[in-house]
């Protein structure tokens, strides 16, 4: 028995500092508060904010190749129709190919910065595209002040490929293209081919006519012939179609300003600390 008295003696002995060690553990243990309602509110809505920045950078693309497209659009018409030389009217559409190009590239930055969630890389996007907004309202600006200019340039240049008219089989090409497609004939109207130095004397473009056959513009009847020019049926078509030009700029202005505006707040909670996603 004396053996097992010294054992239990022991144990019992040992017993109270373990207790005593244990809860000195329990009580020298972090307690890490769980984060607030308001916390909690401000994170989730961070995330939405951060979805809705995905979602317009998309549509920030679709927008950069539209303006690409148009810009490439406008630059084949007037580059059949303009001389070419650094005129506001021939430089327009590299303008608008320009700024669709990089508002692509700027979308890509947006698109890094969002997904590291890096403060630099979203302050450059939120730069960068006020920048293309004041481009673009700096283009519409110049686009509607020098109107008339281009139309006066599309005029010039229309009347001197009429002179080329006989000596250039594009020339021939281009003018007969725009003359069938608007219902037009000449500059101003159908006498202005009468200067012209085209065979035999007096005659107009198969073009020109009503009932485009062969060799239809000699000898013609004016009811038979288109009579009013190219040059006022087109600025027609231009105009008529200005409101649409503008209404879609319009649209991708506001998708950038909305853009600018999330990206702000994202900025913001990045600099604030908290976990976006």
């Amino acid at each position: 028995m004396g053996p097992w008295v010294a054992v239990m003696s022991q144990l019992s002995s040992r017993t109270p500092h373990i207790h005593s060690s244990s809860f000195q553990c329990r009580t020298n243990a972090k307690v890490v508060p769980s984060p607030g309602p308001a916390a909690m509110a401000v994170e989730g809505g961070m995330k939405c904010v951060k979805i809705l920045h995905y979602v317009f950078l998309l549509a920030f693309c679709a927008c950069a190749v539209g303006l690409i497209a148009v810009g490439v659009g406008a630059h084949y018409v007037l580059s059949q129709t303009i001389s070419q030389g650094a005129t506001p009217g021939s430089m327009l559409p590299v303008v608008i190919i320009a700024v669709g190009a990089f508002l692509f590239l700027v979308a890509i930055v947006g698109c890094c910065g969002a997904c590291k969630e890096n403060y630099c890389l979203m302050i450059t996007f939120v730069i960068f595209l006020s920048l293309i907004v004041l481009v673009e309202v700096a283009a519409a600006i110049a686009a509607y002040v020098f109107r008339d200019k281009v139309m006066s340039e599309f005029n010039k240049d229309f009347r001197q490929q009429m002179k080329n008219y006989p000596k250039q089989n594009q020339t021939a090409f281009i003018l007969d293209k725009m003359q069938k497609n608007f219902r037009c004939c000449g500059a101003a109207n159908y006498t202005d081919w009468e200067t012209m130095s085209i065979e035999p004397k007096g005659r107009v473009p198969d073009s020109c006519c009503v009932n485009v056959t062969q060799g239809c513009g000699i000898n013609f009847n004016v009811k038979e012939i288109h009579t009013e020019g190219c040059v006022e049926k087109i600025g027609v078509w231009l105009r008529s179609n200005v409101l649409v030009v503008a209404a879609a700029a319009l649209g991708i202005a506001f998708v950038e300003v909305l853009g600018i505006i999330f990206a702000c707040c994202l900025v913001k909670s990045i600099q604030s600390g908290y976990e976006v996603m």
